[in-house]
């Protein structure tokens, strides 16, 4: 059943004085998230000008919550106050550079620290402000401070044009102590409930992960969650897993600890109060996760997070390892099958938590006890769907086809030198891979069917990739084929293209006689790798 949150979400439209008030209380805090992005003084200026135009600016998502979120005090150069802890607080989901650029402009005190903005009523500009006083430059620190305003005001009578300078700062003010802004307030909701709405809501695009509230939660004094988790990046980065997002050690966490990636219990980490349980589910994590990673690299060429087909592989196969520290010739075979079957049948495409979550008990007592069997865990599709599904780098099919063709260990077509799999898969480089039969060949003669089909890619280094270009295939494979030589068959079958001793007319073929024999040696070569073998 969904959740209902409508009674705990309100709207309001307060004026920004409201707002300040409210940071400088400690009622409203920004929590901390690891944010790279930072506003710069051109993007202050412009938000400045919109308020003072009466533009809409969007809104703020706060959420209201008894929960203790670790706070963010600076942003770039702008400054928030130091405020006690209260209960409970409005942190800011959506809007914090906004709100915090608002604070920093009109709120902060006025020798305090962080941006400092002015409007030069004469040319009608809001600029830094200037190291000494300037009296046509107002600073806007001032705006809701009615003595000071009003001095500022009897200064600039006595320029020229007096008058009129105090007009312009009379619609100013008039415009930004009126101005209003929309804020929607989410009351004591968790960490599960809050993310799914941030994501429909937030103005920015920026996208608010479970990670993120995880790791500002406070759990424990002692206790740093993005700490925990830089840790074991550190040891995935000496194997190219580094950049394994947060989200994916968080659901191997919880797939260790309870077995499952289901959103409540990964939120349900938090109850862990004692730092050394946490501390020893940490360890074990990245221990069984290394060992994964392991596995993943030498069993299936797997050298970056670039190549993996689906998050959900290495989650599951960390439980495995969580599980048993060692695997033996018959439980490895069995990662095999599940392995490929998952990946070639994109078996992780849809389903969500709850599926990965049934999927690791699965899988587990699969490998481990020889419970169930192989084919459950998908169908090798059909040979013609290699030749009708387009290569994408964000495609399942085509990352496990790049993985198949490297478990060939390729050589170039051209010159038969070995293609160095683990620097062509450290990271997704497209110069690697080739169109047997070139795209721009393909166009030029209006091949209707689907040029970029998976069954038309093989390995080539960039640099022979170049030299191949848009070729004519029907010459260039016979030209390559005869300056290989005795080792032409092997460097062909090195990229599963059909057999020179089989008699494959590469000279006379179409494009379509050459797709039904690709699709053929690939779905061949599936059903091997399915099946758990190796070669």
């Amino acid at each position: 059943m969904r959740a209902n949150v409508s009674s705990r979400l309100s709207t309001d439209t307060p004026v920004l004085f409201s707002l300040i008030e409210a940071i400088r209380k400690g009622e409203i805090k920004v929590p901390q998230f690891q944010r790279p992005f930072v506003w710069k003084a051109p993007q202050a200026f412009n938000l400045l000008d919109s308020i003072a135009n009466n533009y809409p600016i969007g809104s703020l998502l706060l959420w209201k919550t008894p929960s203790k979120l670790a706070t963010d005090r600076n942003i770039g150069d702008f400054q928030l106050p130091v405020t006690d802890d209260l209960t409970p607080t409005d942190y800011v989901l959506d809007g914090q550079q906004r709100l915090t650029v608002i604070y920093s402009c009109l709120g902060a005190p006025v020798n305090g620290g962080g941006f400092a903005a002015g409007y030069h009523v004469r040319d009608d500009e809001f600029v830094e402000m200037p190291p000494s006083l300037d009296p046509l430059v107002f600073p806007l620190r001032l705006m809701y401070d009615t003595t000071k305003l009003l001095d500022f005001r009897t200064d600039l009578r006595l320029q020229t044009n007096g008058p009129a300078l105090n007009e312009a700062l009379d619609a100013l003010v008039h415009a930004i102590t009126n101005y209003r802004l929309p804020v929607v307030t989410l009351k004591d909701l968790k960490v599960e409930e809050v993310c799914p709405i941030f994501e429909r809501i937030n103005s920015s695009g920026t996208r608010l992960s479970t990670y993120d509230l995880m790791v500002a939660a406070t759990w424990t004094p002692n206790f740093n969650l993005h700490d925990e988790v830089r840790v074991i990046r550190t040891g995935l980065s000496r194997k190219g897993f580094g950049d394994v997002d947060g989200d994916t050690i968080l659901k191997c966490l919880a797939a260790v600890k309870v077995g499952s990636v289901k959103s409540s219990d990964i939120t349900g980490l938090r109850e862990i109060k004692e730092k050394k349980m946490m501390d020893d589910l940490v360890a074990r994590t990245k221990e069984a996760m290394l060992k994964a990673v392991d596995l993943l690299t030498t069993e299936f060429r797997i050298y970056s997070w670039d190549f993996l087909p689906y998050e959900a592989l290495i989650v599951v196969l960390t439980k495995v390892y969580a599980d048993r520290a060692a695997l033996n010739p018959q439980q490895v075979k069995r990662v095999r099958q599940w392995f490929w079957r998952a990946a070639i049948s994109e078996r992780y495409r849809v389903g969500g938590e709850a599926f990965v979550s049934k999927d690791i008990g699965k899988v587990s007592d699969f490998v481990l006890d020889g419970q169930g069997t192989s084919e459950s865990f998908g169908e090798v599709p059909a040979d013609i769907t290699w030749g009708r599904t387009p290569f994408r780098a964000n495609n399942s099919k085509s990352r496990a086809f790049v993985l198949m063709l490297a478990h060939l260990q390729p050589r170039n077509v051209t010159n038969g030198a070995a293609i160095d799999v683990a620097s062509a898969l450290s990271a997704w480089n497209r110069r690697e891979f080739h169109h047997v039969h070139p795209r721009g060949y393909l166009e030029s003669i209006d091949e209707p069917l689907e040029h970029n089909a998976i069954a038309n890619i093989c390995m080539l280094t960039a640099s022979q990739n170049k030299l191949v270009s848009d070729s004519d295939p029907k010459q260039y494979l016979p030209t390559c084929a005869t300056a290989l030589g005795g080792q032409a068959e092997h460097v062909f079958a090195s990229n599963l293209l059909p057999s020179l001793h089989g008699g494959f007319p590469y000279d006379k073929a179409d494009y379509s006689t050459f797709l039904r024999s690709r699709c053929d040696l690939i779905g061949q070569l599936a059903r091997h790798l399915c099946n758990g073998q190796t070669r």
